[in-house]
């Protein structure tokens, strides 16, 4: 079965990715995999004594809000749909690295920027010279 990976951060762009493999999906029989890569944070060095604080608890809750904001990001996409099993993956790095991981073995990726950009002029070869 082909693979569909789409990278989920929880912004529009995301979530009409989403939508897009989802269609995508539908066409060609296969499975979307929707990866969220996130990061933890490490607290300051500060002047005076750090509260004390268990690292795998913070690990853990972390891990476990960034695989709730893919959950709620799939299920306001795909809601009901019983047909449509997206597969959600919460991974500590950077997103980059993770959606080339991911995307390893499938047919087709989908990622969109949170900020639109403007796309660079390259001046053809005529222009180029002068």
């Amino acid at each position: 079965m082909e693979k569909i990976v789409v990278g989920i951060d929880g912004s529009d762009a995301s979530k009409d990715a989403l939508r897009w493999a989802v269609e995508e999906a539908r066409l060609r029989s296969a499975r979307v995999v929707a990866p969220h890569a996130y990061d933890v944070p490490l607290p300051a060095p500060d002047v005076g004594p750090a509260p004390r604080f268990d690292v795998v608890d913070v690990v853990s809750e972390i891990h476990e809000r960034a695989l709730k904001l893919v959950s709620a990001v799939v299920e306001g996409v795909v809601g009901d749909d019983s047909t449509m099993t997206v597969e959600r993956i919460a991974v500590e790095g950077l997103p980059a690295q993770l959606l080339i991981d991911a995307a390893r073995d499938a047919e087709l990726t989908e990622a969109r920027s949170r900020r639109a950009r403007a796309a660079p002029t390259i001046p053809s070869a005529p222009e180029a010279r002068r």
